[in-house]
Formats: C-alpha cells, structure tokens, sequence
C-alpha cells in the first residue's frame, strides 16, 4: 500500500475527521520519493486545543508510521475555523540540500 494510502487510512480512523486532504510534496523535496506530506484535517477532536496539542494527538495517531516519512506539515482546524478559513496555507518550496 502506498504511504499517502496508509497516511490517509490512519488519520481517517484515529481523528474521524470532516475533512481530510493529504498531498504527498515530495517532488518539492530533493530527499526521494514519498518522504514528504501535507495533511489538512478538520475534527471536532481538535476543539479547546492549541495547536502544540493538536499536532500532538496527530502524532500520537501516527505513532510508528512516521519512522516511514521524513516530513509531515499538519495544518489541523476545527470544523468552525475551517468554515472561516476553507484553505490551508501553501508550501513553501524546498532551499534545497540532501
């Protein structure tokens, strides 16, 4: 199974989220292939948290799949503060390095 598959799978399962848009950027990176994401998840599990816990119970939904990937950039929203936003920020492209 892919990692962006995988990815996806787990964060469906952990976050039950409204929302989920995962993008592998790799092709951005000079590190290889699926070794970079961005993950866009909107949950009600994120409300009352700051965003230091939000990441955090991300990860702890990850555990031991981000021994797989190099980078993961989580923008992470509750339903309501997606309905105000409706857009995560861009990427920044890669300074380069290996």
């Amino acid at each position: 199974m892919p990692k962006i598959d995988l990815l996806q799978e787990i964060l469906s399962g952990g976050l039950q989220p409204q929302h989920l848009e995962v993008l592998d950027e790799s092709h951005m990176h000079s590190r290889g292939l699926e070794t970079h994401y961005k993950a866009v998840i909107v949950s009600e599990q994120f409300a009352g948290l700051n965003s230091v816990k939000r990441h955090q119970k991300v990860y702890a939904c990850l555990s031991d799949f981000m021994s797989q990937v190099h980078a993961l950039a989580l923008h992470t929203y509750t339903p309501d503060e997606w309905a105000q936003q409706g857009v995560a920020p861009a990427s920044p492209t890669c300074k380069g390095g290996h």
